[in-house]
């Protein structure tokens, strides 16, 4: 079935140096033979995600996008830590292999991971794959569940009880989101100020749970079985992950999932097969969490809201790269016409809230 995710040609100014890499792999991946073959995952819009393959073997490689400097956002040693300790409870989060800070390879720090081999649903289904609405709804239900199954792994278990703050987590996920935007901001850019207000004014108390959370977890971050494909057998992209809110996760989550009856606006940034028939409703994937988890959840408006805002900056923290020359990548240039939409997504919510 040629439905899989596949790598392409490197893109021009993202170059890796073979040589160094290869050197460095077999000096710290047993059994490395054979000469490195580099290509690229053409989709992503953060962190840069290649192809390793050496003889039979493959591999992934993380890497933060070229012009980086604030370490925070891009934080490949957090990335690495996670999938350390979550791998053998959890095993959709790939197995990492190695990890360096030696810029003398390739200027920065980055890992490698196996590579998990299967179906990443883009903005619509691939040719050759056909899902029934039964069958969408029941990958829609596996999201949920999945989702929550990382939210029940006990992180001090694991060994992350160091790895955040989750005291305060919602009030400083608003501030610090306020601050970036700002930071971000450019002259051709909303000025998002009703609804860092209104966020800053509503926030809910503060959950006495906190949990792993993946902080990206959306339907092109997950890996499904070429053979089954509503089965879900990776999940990628953990860079963002951290220990706090898990309803505040579920807002990011969502913040992606643009169904059949919304607006033209959040319609056209439709990334994922979200509106297909069968899929369930942003209504009805807070039902299911709050159903399987027993935790009840009356004011989703604010998590919605705030997953809207938190990918309005992330957004608009790439096209500042674009707008300011520190990248070429003309996929980033459409992104200023994204803020503006969730802007306008975010401000209805807004009205239409109850709290």
């Amino acid at each position: 079935m040629g439905i899989t995710d596949k790598p392409v040609k490197v893109r021009r100014g993202e170059e890796l140096k073979t040589k160094a890499v290869e050197e460095f792999l077999k000096d710290n991946i047993n059994g490395l033979e054979g000469t490195l073959n580099i290509t690229q995952f053409p989709s992503g819009f953060s962190n840069l995600t290649y192809m390793i393959r050496a003889g039979k073997k493959e591999f992934v490689l993380r890497r933060p996008p070229f012009g980086t400097k604030a370490k925070t956002a891009h934080d490949m040693s957090r990335e690495y830590h996670i999938l350390s300790a979550l791998h053998p409870v959890f095993p959709y989060a790939p197995k990492p292999f190695v990890y360096t800070e030696d810029s003398s390879i390739m200027g920065c720090p980055f890992y490698v991971m196996e590579r998990i081999q299967g179906i990443i649903l883009r903005k619509d289904l691939p040719r050759g794959l056909e899902m029934s609405p039964e069958d969408a709804r029941r990958l829609c239900e596996n999201l949920i569940d999945l989702h929550l199954e990382l939210h029940s792994i006990d992180y001090k278990k694991v060994g992350l009880g160091d790895f955040g703050r989750p005291e305060g987590y919602v009030k400083r996920q608003v501030q610090g989101w306020s601050r970036r935007y700002l930071a971000a901001k450019t002259e051709d850019a909303p000025d998002f100020e009703r609804i860092m207000e209104w966020l800053d004014k509503k926030m809910p108390p503060e959950r006495t749970r906190p949990s792993i959370i993946h902080n990206d977890y959306k339907l092109d971050n997950l890996v499904l079985d070429p053979e089954n494909p509503v089965r879900i057998i990776g999940i990628l992209d953990w860079e963002m992950a951290t220990i706090g809110d898990p309803l505040m996760d579920m807002g990011s989550s969502l913040a992606y999932w643009v169904q059949k009856d919304d607006s033209k606006e959040f319609q056209s940034i439709r990334l994922m097969p979200t509106n297909i028939p069968g899929a369930l409703t942003r209504k009805e994937l807070v039902a299911r969490y709050s159903e399987q988890s027993g935790i009840s959840i009356d004011n989703f408006g604010f998590y919605f809201c705030f997953g809207l805002f938190r990918l309005a900056v992330i957004a608009q923290q790439i096209y500042f790269r674009y707008f300011h020359g520190q990248t070429k990548d003309k996929r980033f240039k459409a992104l200023i016409f994204a803020v503006h939409n969730l802007e306008k997504t975010a401000t209805r919510v807004i009205e239409q809230s109850h709290i």
